[in-house]
């Protein structure tokens, strides 16, 4: 188990995320022992295990007790740990809501992206879904045409502001889409987020336009029952 334990460790500084269907991610989900150690591991050099049980990915990330140490010596901490620009994270916080926020949706109710709803009478117990069965794509030149004004021009978003969410990994561009990449969901935080989106950006929106605001619960998701838990078994 040590040399498991030292293979997960070093793959997941070096990667800095991996897949939940990893045979050693995997067994750290499952194994309380083999978690427990993995933990300690990790925590003597400061870091901690990402798990978001709605995501595809796990990462690491820095507890918080060394947040300042680390970080609290550039200017680039008071915005973003990443050095990521105020126009950086506007677009990173609006492909998120546009990605992650109707993912969520089909993950609680168990549907699937061609899926209405009524396919399957059973569905709402079927196992929670990762990757391409729920997370749908953007349209970059549709992205563009709706925000590249506003956050400079076309040229400057793709080659600033897009460039630099995919090197992260926030996100992947193919074929003139932008689909979610492995840290999207698991690094930034969807109720957090999500509370402030909805319930505040949107609101106002909403509410300029005449309409009534998303009810409180619309959008919250559960923690997976048991069900979800022995998903990874």
């Amino acid at each position: 188990m040590e040399q498991q334990i030292r293979t997960l460790t070093a793959r997941l500084l070096a990667s800095r995320s991996l897949p939940r269907t990893d045979a050693l991610v995997r067994r750290a989900l499952v194994d309380e022992a083999f978690r427990v150690d993995l933990d300690a591991r990790l925590a003597a050099v400061g870091l901690q295990l990402i798990d978001n049980p709605y995501a595809a990915h796990v990462a690491v990330a820095l507890t918080a007790d060394v947040h300042e140490p680390v970080f609290g010596a550039t200017r680039e901490y008071a915005a973003s740990n990443l050095g990521l620009t105020r126009d950086q994270l506007a677009l990173l916080v609006v492909i998120w809501a546009l990605i992650i926020l109707p993912k969520r949706e089909r993950q609680v109710n168990r549907q699937k992206l061609a899926d209405d709803g009524q396919s399957d009478m059973f569905g709402k117990d079927g196992p929670l879904e990762h990757g391409e069965e729920v997370s749908g794509a953007i349209v970059e030149a549709s992205l563009l045409a709706d925000f590249a004004p506003v956050l400079g021009h076309k040229t400057y978003v793709q080659g600033k502001l897009l460039s630099r969410l995919a090197q992260l990994g926030f996100i992947e561009r193919k074929g003139g889409m932008i689909l979610e990449g492995p840290l999207l969901d698991v690094l930034l935080d969807y109720r957090t987020l999500a509370d402030r989106i909805i319930y505040g950006t949107l609101g106002e929106v909403l509410a300029q336009a005449g309409h009534p605001p998303p009810a409180r619960d619309a959008f919250t998701a559960p923690e997976p029952d048991d069900a979800d838990a022995e998903e990874d078994d």
